[in-house]
């Protein structure tokens, strides 16, 4: 029964929209409206800039990380990743934004920093070195959940395997569309300065 509630709160705060709080807040600005239409850090980068952008993207990365270790005191990671699964799930299918939310990648990678700090820094610099080198946050956010299965392969954590890998595939399969525009060449680049 406990770890049912777990999974709720942790869907709940995964729910919390800040892509719409910022916007709406510090820029009066609805970002469902704008760019790609989605909540997450990317769009928020491109609809209302650096600053925006990064604190949506902290916010999001953060509260998979919180949800995830509100049941601190379990000795299972299996289980305390299991319901950070369902931060990321409140993430994209918030409760607060009528279900429409980001396309998973920040609040997964989140969860990730709660339970191995050290496979998140591996994301980390792996997704700025793709992002680099192809300009593409979407090819980027991809490539960093398949590099996260292997590591968790190489480590032998069943538990983390399981979860990154289904975290992955998930993201892959939010970001359907964007494989379609990388391979028709129409997905969108980031400019570096």
């Amino acid at each position: 029964m406990d770890y049912i509630i777990y999974g709720l709160i942790a869907y709940i705060i995964g729910s919390i929209p800040f892509g719409l709080i910022v916007g709406k807040i510090g820029y009066q600005t609805d970002i469902r409206e704008h760019g790609s239409g989605n909540l997450g850090g990317t769009n928020t980068f491109r609809v209302l800039g650096i600053k925006a952008g990064l604190i949506v993207t902290i916010a999001d990365i953060l509260k998979g990380t919180f949800a995830t270790l509100i049941p601190f005191f379990m000795n299972s990671e299996v289980m305390l990743l299991i319901i950070g699964v369902f931060a990321v799930l409140g993430h994209t299918y918030p409760l607060f934004a009528k279900f429409k939310g980001g396309k998973a990648v920040a609040t997964s990678s989140g969860v990730i920093l709660a339970v191995q700090p050290i496979l998140f820094l591996v994301m980390l610099t792996t997704f700025f070195i793709i992002l680099y080198v192809s300009k593409y946050v979407s090819l980027s956010s991809m490539v960093t959940g398949i590099i996260t299965v292997i590591v968790s392969i190489v480590l032998g954590n069943v538990g983390l395997i399981i979860v990154s890998t289904s975290l992955t595939a998930f993201v892959i399969y939010r970001h359907r569309a964007n494989i379609k525009r990388i391979l028709n060449k129409t997905e969108p680049k980031i400019k570096w300065m």
